[in-house]
């Protein structure tokens, strides 16, 4: 492949731009601690492997050029995340009047659940599929193979996305005492709930010519 130290230097900015997942792992990484961040990136970590593996077969040609297939997961992964903001509202709404065991047993299925919120944000979104077919054959040589570049390109997006994931839950874990302060606490989820409704409202007008 073509320009490799190019490609991993445009993937650390575009790795760090906020998004979904950005979003996800800052919530659970507050409301779950260190572990519920970290789960949630081995689940998006898992994900990108997966989006990796089904550029590198042509899965992704497919699911891109069907209508069909990317409105299905298009409106699918806009629904998931739609129902994560409209669930983090909802505890924050009901969360005072649960009693502390309730919200105990809450916080526990929660951190369980974060792997799973992770794997599933990042899965269901299809502009990650376009991504992948859109920018990983600009540093392949014009008809040359793409199955070892592609698996190889796959493979640092991933790994650079999860030395950036483990850092980020480092750093959001540390400042969290001051983050947790029931204010604070409650206006970050409130908004991390609305931002999370946002990217998946922006999901579903996203067009597959995009």
């Amino acid at each position: 492949m073509e320009n490799y130290f190019l490609f991993v230097l445009m993937c650390i900015f575009l790795i760090i731009l906020p998004g979904p997942d950005t979003a996800i792992v800052t919530k659970n990484t507050l409301f779950s601690r260190r572990i519920g961040g970290l789960k949630t990136s081995l689940g998006i970590i898992c994900a990108l492997l997966f989006h990796t593996f089904a550029a590198v077969i042509g899965l992704s040609a497919i699911i891109v050029k069907s209508a069909i297939l990317f409105s299905i997961f298009k409106y699918a992964g806009a629904i998931y995340l739609i129902y994560l903001g409209m669930k983090i509202l909802w505890f924050l709404i009901k969360k005072d009047d649960a009693p502390t065991v309730e919200m105990n047993t809450k916080h526990q299925s929660e951190n369980r659940s974060c792997f799973k919120q992770g794997f599933l944000t990042d899965l269901l979104n299809p502009k990650v599929a376009i991504f992948f077919l859109s920018f990983f054959p600009q540093f392949v040589e014009p008809g040359g193979d793409t199955f070892f570049p592609f698996l190889l390109m796959g493979i640092t997006f991933t790994v650079l996305s999860a030395i950036w994931l483990f850092i980020y839950v480092y750093l959001i874990n540390v400042i969290s005492a001051i983050m947790k302060k029931p204010l604070a606490k409650n206006l970050i989820e409130g908004i991390t709930g609305t931002i999370i409704i946002g990217f998946g409202i922006k999901l579903a007008l996203e067009k597959a010519n995009n």
